[in-house]
């Protein structure tokens, strides 16, 4: 019986030391560089990028304005950024943060999400910004005809449902939504062969739309 007891207690602490190795939502990507931007004189301009692969993998040359800060993280979804909001936006005392995020959970990358879950995620970051003095610009999720990672899950379907439900987030609270989509698609709700390398992820020419579209939307947000 003692015996039994204590290989409990050791699978207890093996399964907390794991538990505590998983950095589930990657809270530790950024830590170093946020310390490193706090310990700088303050921004008055500061814009932070929440989102996923799209926003980590955009064009260098776009942040080379010092007071847009990148905060993507490949393959996330949103109550991995949601986890990770307060470090990653809200210490940083950013005027304006950008929200691109929900095509991974209708990937199903972290588990089976709901359009209806997606949205609340999304709410909860746009809350958070405003209880904190920070604009939040909704971003529409941009055109997937289909993932090629997984299949068959008619995201050319569930975007623009979702994206529908994002703008009346934005309408509801007013605030900007930001329509990539409709400046994107083609006639299959996906990405021409110009603007992707794989129906999800863009070319240099992609991001040219978006950081037009962003630069525009960053300049409004700040005058308001």
């Amino acid at each position: 019986m003692f015996k039994i007891k204590i290989l409990v207690l050791l699978s207890f602490f093996s399964f907390l030391k794991k538990s505590n190795a998983q950095d589930w939502a990657n809270l530790d990507k950024y830590k170093a560089s946020n310390e490193k931007l706090l310990a700088q004189p303050a921004d008055e301009n500061r814009v932070v990028f929440m989102g996923n692969s799209i926003t980590e993998g955009w064009t260098s040359s776009f942040f080379e304005n010092p007071s847009y800060i990148n905060r993507g993280i490949g393959g996330q979804t949103t109550p991995q950024m949601l986890l990770r909001f307060r470090q990653d936006v809200i210490a940083l005392q950013p005027k304006v943060v950008l929200i691109l995020a929900g095509t991974n959970d209708i990937a199903g990358n972290t588990g089976p999400m709901t359009l209806e879950e997606i949205r609340d995620n999304i709410l909860s970051m746009v809350e958070l910004a405003e209880a904190n003095g920070i604009c939040p610009i909704v971003c529409s999720v941009l055109p997937a005809y289909d993932y090629p990672w997984r299949p068959g899950l008619a995201p050319n379907i569930k975007i623009p449902k979702l994206n529908t439900m994002l703008k009346n987030i934005a309408d509801q609270k007013g605030v900007q939504y930001l329509d990539y989509f409709n400046a994107m698609a083609d006639d299959r709700n996906g990405l021409p062969s110009a603007l992707t390398t794989d129906e999800v992820h863009l070319t240099k020419e992609g991001y040219e739309v978006l950081s037009k579209m962003a630069n525009e939307a960053i300049g409004k947000a700040l005058k308001e």
